[in-house]
């Protein structure tokens, strides 16, 4: 993990590679670090006053919003379950311009595979750290071995072994039969005492799978959503991702960009929606319909970005999520590690005590939120970014 600072050569943000070029003179797109920034707001929580204005306006929109910040049960979709898969989406965006400018410094295929592998070994690390805080060091049983940095570590890596020795068509082949034997073993495999074919929570293979192989604890008890299995779909979002960055770094598709975007989001949300007919929209699962669904979405996410900030150069707006997604690393621990919410309450409660006091806790979260985007605001205006 490295900390660069104005007087530092900053450090490419996916490989750790060093270029000189600081984030306001980088090359790279804003849209990718606003649409992270985005991303990452929900992911640390950064959305959770407005999960907590459920049922204290009245108005039903909001009531609509802060129930798509739920995970469903089992089946179903809600916006929440869009966000993970985005970032996966996203880090499968910029390796395709780290390791493109990794290239073009000369450096060989070798050099970019231990840089990616080593930094995998360290986001599982810091993945456990995260899930088990404090650590049961002294019983192993109880730590959890599933997480979101692990995930994002492992799928870059895979994806950076597909990008170095196929093609944009070979690697799109290769996703799409990924998924078409995620969904064969699902169906075809048999579960001892349930057989083959069951999606149920208690008979599925994934579950099976978990508590048969993977140590330590599971997430639902019998069940780990971030286990060994979801991590075969799962990969294909950063595949399909450096799909969409190789046609952001074409510069003689520039007039044609947006249009193969919009082409690839549509078509992914359509076959995603077509499949769940008979294989259902499951996160738990990270099932093959919810990966092409939500891969569709984040193309269109994407196209939406970058068409605004780097097409119509309509930027100002943007600057929120850039301070963000510049320090993505940094908020997530930072919502873990650090009570905002209490540093929240002392500051801003005089502010809303004569307020009913079931709205206390949404202006709690809200300032919370606050106080960490001027955390972080002041990382960047000091030039300090926090990278793996």
């Amino acid at each position: 993990m490295s900390t660069t600072t104005s007087s530092e050569q900053r450090k490419d943000p996916e490989l750790g590679s060093p270029v000189s070029a600081a984030p306001s003179s980088s090359k790279r797109l804003l849209s990718i670090d606003a649409l992270r920034g985005f991303d990452m707001l929900l992911i640390a929580g950064g959305g959770t006053f407005l999960f907590l204005l459920e049922g204290k306006t009245g108005i039903g929109a909001i009531d609509w919003m802060a129930n798509q910040l739920t995970h469903p049960a089992w089946n179903g979709f809600t916006f929440y379950d869009f966000i993970f898969p985005l970032f996966l989406f996203i880090a499968g965006v910029s390796l395709t311009f780290s390791l493109n400018k990794g290239k073009a410094m000369g450096l060989p295929n070798s050099t970019l595979y231990r840089k990616t592998f080593i930094r995998m070994l360290i986001l599982i690390l810091l993945g456990i750290v995260y899930k088990n805080s404090p650590i049961p060091f002294f019983e192993p049983s109880q730590i959890r071995l599933g997480s979101v940095l692990g995930r994002i570590g492992l799928a870059t890596f895979v994806a950076t072994l597909f990008y170095l020795n196929m093609d944009f068509y070979k690697r799109l082949a290769s996703g799409l039969a990924i998924l078409l034997l995620y969904y064969a073993a699902l169906y075809l495999i048999p579960v001892p005492g349930y057989g083959a074919g069951d999606l149920s929570f208690e008979g599925n293979l994934v579950g099976w799978f978990d508590r048969t192989f993977l140590p330590g604890r599971l997430l639902q008890g019998t069940y780990d959503e971030l286990g060994i299995l979801t991590q075969i779909p799962s990969l294909c979002l950063t595949l399909f991702g450096t799909l969409a960055g190789e046609i952001l770094g074409k510069a003689w598709l520039d007039k044609r960009k947006g249009q193969y975007l919009a082409i690839a989001g549509v078509a992914g949300i359509a076959l995603g929606l077509l499949w769940s007919l008979h294989f259902p929209i499951n996160k738990h699962l990270w099932t093959s319909s919810f990966i092409l669904l939500t891969t569709g979405m984040a193309f269109l996410f994407l196209l939406m970005f970058y068409w605004i900030i780097d097409v119509w150069h309509i930027r100002k707006w943007a600057f929120f999520f850039q301070v963000i997604g510049l320090n993505s690393l940094t908020i997530y621990f930072a919502y873990s590690f650090i009570d905002f919410g209490y540093t929240s309450k002392k500051l801003f409660s005089g502010l809303y005590a004569p307020l009913p006091e079931d709205w206390y806790p949404v202006f709690q979260a809200f300032g919370a939120f606050l106080l960490v985007w001027v955390f972080l605001y002041l990382l960047y205006r000091l030039k300090i970014f926090v990278k793996v």
